[in-house]
């Protein structure tokens, strides 16, 4: 068995860093896609809600802790952001749907997202089972050459 090189060594712990460093990447990635799920499946309840009270007394939060009792007087209309600073008005039943789709998107990026963490947990255990099998090898030479003393 050729003696264990220490560049390999050195080489495969630098790769199981890199995935790793990735794999807390991708895991903060997934975790905010799910924090956007939970969030717009949580503001369709809210829409159905208030469709179904129409004008109702809310509390609504302004900082701080703080809320103020409010009347939704109009629940069918909604103002949706759509990014940069740009909002538009849609109807209950539009603004649901936009947020239905949204989480369309988003539980395919939690797909995508999934299947790459796999892969990287796959190439990590990969390494570190090399890792593993390096380190038993040079121990094993350090104690043949040990008993050659």
């Amino acid at each position: 068995m050729a003696p264990v090189d220490p560049r390999e060594v050195q080489s495969l712990q630098n790769y199981l860093n890199q995935y790793t460093q990735q794999a807390e990447v991708y895991s903060r990635q997934l975790g905010i896609m799910e924090e956007g799920i939970r969030e717009a499946n949580a503001s369709i309840e809210t829409l159905n809600a208030l469709a179904e009270a129409g004008e109702a007394p809310v509390f609504m939060p302004i900082g701080g802790g703080l809320n103020i009792r409010a009347t939704i007087v109009q629940p069918d209309e909604v103002f949706v952001s759509i990014g940069s600073d740009i909002i538009v008005q849609k109807n209950n039943k539009g603004a649901i749907s936009y947020l239905e789709d949204r989480i369309k998107e988003m539980e395919a990026s939690v797909k995508n997202l999934t299947e790459v963490l796999q892969k990287i947990d796959a190439q990590v255990k990969d390494i570190q089972k090399r890792l593993e099998l390096l380190y038993r090898q040079a121990q094993a030479e350090q104690q043949g050459a040990g008993s050659l003393q």
